[in-house]
């Protein structure tokens, strides 16, 4: 039997129902964030901006203390960026990214003529990390007392699991440079690496499919040639694109109405519906991309939707949130957009 086809607007709505955008929803802080696969968060605000655009009545002082009380972890995971997760997704993650990452520190060490045992390395940080957290200047100067070079740091997370400590990488103190155990922080779980691949395919159909595994190795940070025996032994549902192009499922993976309406919304910077591997689904129109992310703007810009796609860029000042359009607006969405832009300056306003 024939795959069934799927459009670019089928897709892009489905990505839109997964991400929680096509209607805001009741599920609590953790169930959203595994919903969702996570939020990058190089920018600390990002991952509130993200939960204020997806949740019903998402207050700022929720993600703090769901990172204070330790139900939600902020760690380097995919790509080696940072992410808000579930605690359960960040055994996971890691488990499944960790072999791949050390694999890739372990060329870039050898080009730049590094040349150190990162277990030795690790064992030094975790040493100094057994006292409590610690910044990552104090961890810097642990290794170059012990005699190492300090460009180690860069790899020391993929031989060490740690997490990035509040109030450090919040809101209210938006550098996350305290860092912590994450066998000390969370409590412990063995994992394996095939584990992890699988929960990382799931968790990426289930939050942005349906997808090419390209889509899934490309969000993950891995290789398809990783991934290609997990998709085997995976039971999942398969499609076309409108280029005949293979896409993967999860089985119960929700597809609305291509025509179901998508309402305004705001996206903070770096939100991974707009990335490359999302680039299947049109949330990013091609001649918009350089706009929004560009060598010269290293947070990328906060974009707004309409229709589904971006339509332009947002900023907050002075108490306000301006709109810049990148192209003419009609009038009920203008006024949409002014509706939710309010809402969104009493956000940045409003500390409950």
């Amino acid at each position: 039997m024939t795959d069934r086809m799927l459009s670019t607007r089928a897709l892009n709505r489905a990505l839109l129902a997964r991400q929680l955008l096509l209607e805001r929803s009741d599920l609590d802080l953790t169930a959203a964030l595994e919903q969702v696969a996570g939020l990058q968060t190089q920018y600390a605000p990002s991952a509130y901006i993200g939960l204020w655009s997806r949740l019903n009545d998402f207050e700022r002082p929720q993600l703090t203390r769901a990172l204070e009380q330790r139900r939600a972890v902020q760690a380097t995971l995919m790509r080696s960026t940072i992410h808000v997760v579930s605690v359960r997704d960040f055994h996971l993650f890691a488990a499944g990214v960790r072999e791949h990452r050390r694999t890739w520190w372990e060329r870039i060490a050898q080009a730049r003529r590094i040349d150190a045992d990162m277990i030795d390395v690790a064992a030094v940080v975790r040493t100094r990390l057994a006292d409590g957290p610690q910044r990552r200047r104090d961890l810097v100067t642990a290794l170059t007392d012990a005699g190492y070079d300090k460009a180690l740091w860069e790899g020391v997370g993929l031989w060490l699991d740690m997490v990035r400590v509040p109030p450090s990488g919040t809101w209210e103190r938006r550098r996350a440079d305290l860092y912590g155990l994450a066998e000390a922080w969370l409590d412990p779980a063995e994992v394996t690496s095939g584990e992890g691949l699988e929960h990382l395919v799931t968790r990426y159909l289930r939050a942005f499919g349906p997808a090419p595994l390209a889509d899934v190795a490309n969000w993950a940070g891995v290789t398809v040639t990783m991934l290609q025996p997990v998709v085997e032994r995976l039971p999942l549902r398969r499609f076309r694109d409108e280029d005949g192009g293979d896409l993967l499922d999860v089985p119960d993976g929700v597809l609305p109405d291509p025509e179901t309406p998508a309402p305004v919304r705001f996206l903070p910077t770096w939100d991974a519906t707009l990335l490359v591997h999302a680039r299947r689904t049109q949330i990013l129109p091609e001649r918009y991309r350089s706009l929004v992310f560009s060598t010269k703007n290293p947070h990328s810009t906060p974009t707004f939707l309409v229709d589904g796609q971006v339509a332009g860029a947002w900023r907050y000042d002075k108490g306000e949130i301006t709109l810049d359009p990148y192209g003419d607006l009609a009038g009920d969405d203008r006024e949409a957009l002014e509706h939710e832009a309010k809402a969104l300056a009493a956000f940045h306003h409003d500390a409950r």
